[in-house]
């Protein structure tokens, strides 16, 4: 449904190391820089970009919003939770756990105070 999601950073570096970190835990590759200068990364089909905001003003998390990224397993889960928490996220919500249909979840806010959700995609 969705080409790609698109959230704003105050600091793309910070942001490098957090998303480089938190994706390779996915089994994915690091985040490339664009010609516009937006962070891209690819992965499961899915494509999550960060900029700094085209209009200037401070990038600010969206309240309501999260960001769900699939992952392959409850260990490619845990790897991205403690990579994300190791440089600069903040764990949220519950621990790591199982939910009742299946899925195992994690859920991290990026160093900008984005609200991220990696999971496991239960079987049918």
């Amino acid at each position: 449904m969705f080409t790609h999601v698109m959230i704003g950073s105050n600091d793309l570096e910070r942001a490098r190391a957090f998303y480089d970190a938190t994706f390779v835990a996915l089994g994915a590759e690091p985040g490339e820089m664009d010609a516009r200068g937006r962070l891209i990364y690819s992965h499961e089909g899915g494509r999550l970009m960060i900029t700094t905001p085209i209009d200037g003003k401070p990038a600010t998390a969206a309240n309501g919003g999260t960001v769900g990224i699939a992952a392959a397993s409850r260990d490619h889960v845990l790897a991205w939770h403690q990579a994300g928490t190791e440089r600069g996220g903040s764990a949220i919500e519950s621990a790591p756990s199982q939910r009742p249909n299946g899925a195992f979840v994690a859920y991290l806010r990026d160093p900008d105070g984005n609200k991220l959700t990696a999971r496991t995609v239960p079987a049918k």
